[in-house]
């Protein structure tokens, strides 16, 4: 592995933690940019705050850390919320982004850089499984503000820049919200078996997706920042619908009957969504060494069991 000083943008969040962990491990000098003084870190992380949407922010951060590698995972992370505010997507997502690859390749030492990109750039693809070599085909402004990002990547790499993209797919945690569709099914499958009343409103059954456990997904960024820059599409390769992980969650919590406690809601329904989206990781697996570790099932049980020790259920 190689040493220096690591920062790493969007903190706060859910990858954002396992890899200030994941870093602290190795025995890094480890900086956080986190958006306030909220955010939780851990001992011996240097704290800045700071807003992305700041166009000033980065050359200075640059020189006060002076870092050997930057993991850039701030952002809006949710495909919902972008289409409440597209133009914020955008900005943060997009040109925050570019921003930070202009000022890391002016930097007088210049850094390698990791970007946090999504599977969301293929989603009106009809290719499956995708991979590093799938037309870019968003189909949300989610989606189109992490193709500016990964499109603006592929420019500066092209002119010197070491940056690596990490197109990350599902991927849980307990550490997820619950405005997150699968802490918004676990949470809602143990609350059901613990007697609540009101049924869990969802959308879409029936998209596909390919989801995994995201410390093995942070683990291929933490590999990426120590390999040749290129794109990685970070994946199981096993796609499962909607409809799958709700009738799972709600197994693991001693409800095989699912479909008593679930309602399907239009409002929760997106204005485009994809069908499906399974990815194909051989690059990530040859080049980086990396394997995903996690199974579905597997995956789901502990989301579950998690759910009931935090909850007492």
């Amino acid at each position: 592995m190689n040493g220096g000083i690591a920062l790493v943008t969007g903190a706060g969040g859910q990858d954002g933690s396992y890899l200030l962990e994941r870093l602290l491990e190795q025995g890094r000098e480890v900086h956080a940019l986190v958006r306030d003084g909220a955010a939780r870190l851990p001992a011996g992380v240097v704290r800045h705050e700071g807003d992305v949407r700041d166009p000033g922010l980065f050359p200075p951060l640059l020189r006060r850390c002076r870092p050997a590698v930057v993991h850039h995972l701030a952002g809006l992370s949710s495909v919902a919320a972008s289409w409440r505010e597209p133009a914020l997507a955008a900005e943060v997502n997009g040109l925050a982004t570019v921003r930070l690859l202009e000022a890391c390749s002016r930097a007088d030492d210049v850094p390698r850089v990791v970007l946090a990109s999504s599977a969301e750039v293929f989603a009106a693809t009809t290719t499956t499984p995708q991979d590093e070599r799938t037309p870019v085909a968003p189909a949300s402004p989610y989606g189109a503000s992490k193709a500016t990002a990964l499109l603006a990547a592929r420019v500066h790499r092209a002119a010197g820049l070491p940056v690596s993209t990490a197109l990350l797919y599902n991927h849980e945690s307990p550490r997820r919200p619950t405005s997150f569709l699968s802490a918004k099914v676990v949470a809602g499958a143990v609350e059901a078996a613990a007697g609540a009343a009101g049924p869990l409103r969802l959308g879409n059954l029936d998209a596909v997706r390919d989801w995994g456990w995201a410390p093995d997904h942070v683990d291929a960024m933490l590999r990426m920042g120590d390999g040749p820059p290129e794109d990685y599409v970070v994946a199981t390769g096993t796609g499962r619908t909607v409809r799958d992980f709700v009738a799972a969650a709600f197994a693991a919590a001693g409800l095989p009957d699912w479909q008593a406690h679930v309602v399907l809601d239009e409002a929760f329904v997106r204005p485009t969504d994809a069908a499906v989206l399974v990815g194909d990781a051989t690059r990530a697996c040859e080049v980086l060494g990396w394997r995903s570790t996690v199974g579905f099932d597997e995956l789901v049980v502990r989301l579950v069991r998690a759910r009931e020790e935090a909850t007492g259920r």
